[in-house]
């Protein structure tokens, strides 16, 4: 495994460390896509397409690996909503997108407040061969925010145990979150695919 190098499919540097962090260890190098990599239009409908849309171009642009990732909330009041959109369903930050959910989810009874946060990851090599990893973790959604942790809808995402996820530490966080799920599948297949790229 040493000296793999594996592009991850995005210009936040915030992920870039995220990733690094939860693949210490693993004796692959992740590198970030320079700010020269063509932006990618995420025109999925699915987080699985999403995620391989991003990978592909990652793989094409560098000739290297790449992981792509694809994530958000999908709430069954709402029919999944805002799902593949979560990031960008209302113009704003991430609070506005936070009190414009809890807004359409006034009346809703606590028994009907189910979500689910969804994380897909995609590996693309260069020889074209694709896998999907998907991690997802059951929740609720509250009626107020709580906690001061955590980013996005956490605030208001209830867990097992009657915590909302920006009430959790960050290893917390890390131990159950949807992404550490798929990356956990992830890593089961990675190193093997490094292997053959």
């Amino acid at each position: 495994m040493a000296g793999k190098r594996l592009v991850l499919a995005s210009k936040n540097e915030g992920k870039l460390r995220e990733f690094r962090s939860l693949l210490a260890g693993a004796g692959i190098e992740i590198i970030g896509l320079g700010p020269d990599a063509p932006e990618v239009p995420e025109t999925g409908q699915t987080f699985e397409e999403n995620a391989l849309i991003k990978a592909r171009a990652a793989a094409a642009f560098t000739g290297l690996p790449a992981l792509a990732e694809d994530s958000g909330i999908a709430v069954d009041a709402l029919g999944g909503e805002p799902g593949v959109h979560s990031a960008r369903w209302v113009p704003g930050t991430d609070e506005d997108r936070l009190h414009a959910l809890l807004a359409r989810m006034v009346g809703v009874p606590a028994e009907r407040r189910t979500a689910r946060y969804v994380s897909v990851i995609a590996v693309v090599l260069p020889s074209g061969r694709e896998e999907l990893f998907r991690g997802e973790l059951e929740g609720r959604l509250t009626e107020a925010p709580r906690g001061t942790g955590g980013f996005g809808y956490d605030p208001i995402f209830e867990v097992e145990g009657g915590r909302t996820v920006a009430e959790m530490t960050l290893e917390e966080k890390n131990a159950i979150s949807h992404r550490s799920r798929a990356l956990a599948k992830c890593m089961e297949r990675l190193p093997a695919l490094l292997e053959e790229a």
